[in-house]
């Protein structure tokens, strides 16, 4: 895939698609369960000790909540692309994708490749739009 121009502000979906916010408070956990992810899964994608998962805000740490913010606004673009709709939205996160070597979007996030995947979401969209 080719390297497309992106804009200023494609990085960011147009809109909450998934309903991870509330009154601007992102809902963690949410955001977990649409990646079908354990706690076991957001410690190894977050490096996060396993103890020190936890979604309530007075105590979720710091990189926690940074890596997850992430992943919402990560699913909200691919949301976009599939004009809001959930389903679609979570079987691209799930199914295997041949230009991401068989792996599935998911998966990359899991195994600590959430940059290559964003970067990969960002090309994807700007061509599309071509």
């Amino acid at each position: 895939m080719s390297t497309q121009r992106i804009g200023a502000f494609d990085t960011v979906a147009e809109q909450d698609y998934l309903h991870f916010y509330e009154n601007e408070r992102l809902k963690y956990q949410d955001v977990v369960r649409t990646l079908q992810f354990s706690h076991e899964d957001v410690a190894k994608a977050t490096r996060v000790p396993l103890g020190s998962v936890r979604y309530d805000d007075g105590k979720i740490p710091r990189e926690l909540r940074a890596r997850i913010r992430e992943w919402a606004v990560l699913l909200n673009l691919v949301a976009g692309h599939f004009k809001g709709d959930t389903q679609q939205t979570v079987s691209w996160f799930t199914v295997p994708n041949p230009l991401l070597g068989d792996v599935a979007p998911r998966d990359m996030i899991r195994f600590g490749r959430y940059k290559k995947l964003y970067k990969f979401v960002l090309n994807a969209l700007a061509e599309n739009r071509r």
